[in-house]
């Protein structure tokens, strides 16, 4: 078997400095991503500022979710007042339109037991063709 030639010690040279370039944006996108899950998941992103994080009293956090209730029921009320209440169809009106169903089935029923009753009319009328063609034989 024939030996394979070494590759020169001038594209190892760049193939290394082309991997490290490779793995020095992968860490920084790594960091990248830790920083954006926040705390839990890897080492804290640095504050640019570097101020404390603030803090809220309990008076202060009642404040604001009594506030946050009184805008979701002035939401609440006008939505309800916004919206028509559903109507209701009365007996009187049920049975009208009921009626009125019913007269036009029967009307629908009739035309068509008329056409019908036209239809085998013509049909006894018409005399049969082949019949009267036939020469009668002596």
């Amino acid at each position: 078997m024939p030996r394979r030639k070494l590759p020169d010690a001038a594209v190892l040279q760049a193939a290394l400095e082309g991997l490290e370039l490779q793995r020095q944006r992968i860490e920084a996108q790594i960091a990248q991503v830790q920083g954006l899950l926040g705390p839990r998941h890897g080492p804290t992103p640095v504050l640019a500022a570097g101020k404390p994080k603030r803090t809220i009293s309990a008076a202060g956090r009642k404040r604001i979710a009594a506030a946050q209730r009184r805008r979701w029921a002035a939401l609440k009320k006008a939505k309800e007042a916004s919206t028509p209440k559903k109507r209701r169809l009365s007996a009187e009106g049920r049975r009208h339109i009921i009626e009125a169903t019913r007269r036009r089935w029967a009307e629908f029923r009739a035309k068509k037991a008329a056409k019908e009753a036209k239809a085998t009319a013509k049909k006894a009328r018409k005399p049969d063709v082949k019949k009267a063609a036939k020469p009668s034989a002596p």
